[in-house]
């Protein structure tokens, strides 16, 4: 794993705010936001980001322990992470994420909105569950390895709140067309890494060579 996921704080930076997507995430929190107040906003957006790290701590702490209690290989985690983050990301380029965070009852709690599908599988989705867990590798990567990892995240979900209380005004600038137009982009761009993270995960699974 250390030649996919080398010990450098730049890369993993890079790594974790490319899997989070936030570009991906701005219609679907402008989405279930619709009708909220300021505030009211801002607090979906923390509900939403906190547990988001609540999700991806677990697989940090105990994420290889629970695959090695279960006897799962690291490589079927990761076929099984491939092929829902290739569905979520085929979703997005059919526009379905967003149809379906418009969708929210109008009577939803604020939590209930940052939930899903904010949280889980916007922001702590597979591909996201399944970085965290190969960046934290205990048998390559030390504690205080994996601490920085840790404070990574948090830096990156923290930017991730930023461009969420920017949202509206990223809004409009770019317009609705011109979100679900990005969002779209990326959501092939996010199909396209799972369908190498899959090519990658059945050569893992029959011992040939991933490179």
């Amino acid at each position: 794993m250390g030649s996919i996921f080398p010990n450098d704080v730049l890369y993993e930076f890079v790594t974790l705010f490319v899997v989070l997507d936030p570009i991906a995430s701005l219609p679907v929190f402008v989405a279930v936001t619709a009708g909220l107040t300021r505030r009211q906003s801002l607090l979906v957006a923390f509900y939403a980001l906190g547990v988001s790290f609540l999700v991806l701590l677990f697989f940090i702490l105990a994420g290889q322990h629970l695959l090695g209690a279960l006897k799962i290989p690291m490589a079927s985690f990761q076929l099984a992470g491939s092929l829902v983050l290739l569905l979520f990301g085929l979703k997005m380029v059919l526009g379905k994420v967003t149809k379906e965070a418009a969708e929210v009852a109008a009577g939803a709690s604020l939590l209930e909105r940052a939930i899903y599908p904010l949280a889980v599988p916007c922001v702590a989705g597979a591909g996201a569950m399944l970085t965290v867990v190969l960046l934290t590798d205990n048998k390559i990567r030390s504690i205080t390895e994996q601490v920085t990892t840790t404070g990574i995240l948090v830096l990156c979900l923290t930017i991730l709140f930023v461009l969420f209380a920017l949202s509206a005004a990223i809004f409009r600038l770019l317009g609705r067309p011109g979100i679900e137009i990005v969002s779209r982009v990326f959501g092939l761009i996010l199909a396209s890494i799972a369908v190498n993270s899959l090519v990658i995960a059945i050569k893992m699974s029959f011992g040939l060579p991933t490179g």
